[in-house]
């Protein structure tokens, strides 16, 4: 049994009946009692999801390091284990701008014909009572001194697949700027 199933157990089976004892309900030891539950839960939490991120990342490291490298140096790129499951090296692709070159990455994009993709959002926040200006912000935000705020993005899907065409297309373009790497990983698919 995993360690977050067999605690989840445990857990359910104590906690069955209210943590408080009949002589402790409406007390202020009853609760004191369930505040130092809720912060052994809390805590129980933080390691579980702490533990959580430290296994994602060993998965990663398998699955995009160890097995493809031992792959790659041995010629094989899929095999088959004994209980069918097949195993395959299937190239990735990734990407992430950089926050220092984010105006110089859209830039670029607007430049090079691929400006449809970034978002470009302007939004201002309005107070309760502000109902009608905010009906009417369209022709009134600058003669108000209004300031919105401006946010221009790529979704990071849409810069990923747009990474993946254009190095598919052999198009040239500075893959730093845009954070953009190509990778390999393995997958294993279930047997049949």
């Amino acid at each position: 049994m995993s360690d977050l199933s067999s605690i989840m157990e445990a857990d359910t089976q104590s906690k069955a009946a209210s943590p408080l004892g009949q002589d402790e309900k409406g007390t202020l030891g009853g609760i004191a009692k369930l505040a130092e539950n809720i912060a052994q839960k809390e805590a129980d939490v933080a390691a579980l999801e702490e533990k959580l991120k430290d296994a994602k990342k060993a998965l990663m490291r398998l699955t995009d390091e160890e097995l493809p490298l031992l792959m790659t140096e041995m010629g094989v790129s899929s095999f088959k284990l004994s209980d069918g499951s097949q195993v395959e090296i299937k190239k990735i692709y990734g990407a992430s701008i950089p926050v220092a070159s984010r105006e110089e990455a859209f830039a670029w994009l607007r430049k090079n014909g691929h400006g449809d993709m970034v978002k470009n959002v302007v939004s201002v926040g309005f107070g309760m009572g502000e109902d009608a200006m905010a009906a009417e912000f369209s022709q009134m935000a600058v003669s108000k001194g209004l300031h919105p705020d401006q946010k221009e993005s790529v979704h990071p899907s849409r810069l990923r697949s747009w990474v993946k065409e254009q190095v598919e297309d052999g198009a040239e373009f500075p893959m730093e700027l845009f954070g953009a790497f190509i990778g390999q990983r393995a997958i294993i698919k279930g047997a049949k």
